[in-house]
């Protein structure tokens, strides 16, 4: 029996540790904070500090990245709303990430409550 994108995430909601959006700005500076959106959406404003590995190459592309060799290493986790951030948690989890947390509410929420966002220097193909 087939199951909707959005049964997969309570699925995977179930699964994980989620921190509301008060918790998730505490722990700026104590966890790499990973944004798994598209990188334009990354672009537009993002948490302060976050390294940007999109959903769809996240598990290919994490052990690249320097910072998240350690897989013991703290993880906060998020998205637009919540969703990608808590599927790449449990996938994350999966690879041998031991302490790992979503964001609940995702940068949507994050914004609207006036929290402080970054946005990329611009890049210079000069």
């Amino acid at each position: 029996m087939a199951v909707s994108p959005h049964e997969l995430v309570i699925e995977a909601k179930a699964q994980i540790k989620e921190v509301g959006t008060a918790d998730a700005q505490a722990l700026l500076g104590k966890r790499l904070v990973i944004d798994v959106r598209e990188y334009d959406e990354y672009a537009a404003g993002h948490l302060p500090g976050a390294i940007n590995i999109p959903r769809g190459v996240l598990e290919f592309k994490i052990g690249m990245v320097p910072e998240c060799a350690n897989k013991s290493g703290a993880f906060l986790i998020y998205c637009r709303t919540s969703g990608r951030a808590a599927l790449s948690t449990v996938q994350l989890q999966k690879i041998g990430y031991t302490d790992v947390v979503s964001m609940a509410g995702g940068f949507e929420v994050w914004n609207t409550e006036g929290r402080p966002t970054e946005k990329p220097e611009p890049i210079n193909f000069e």
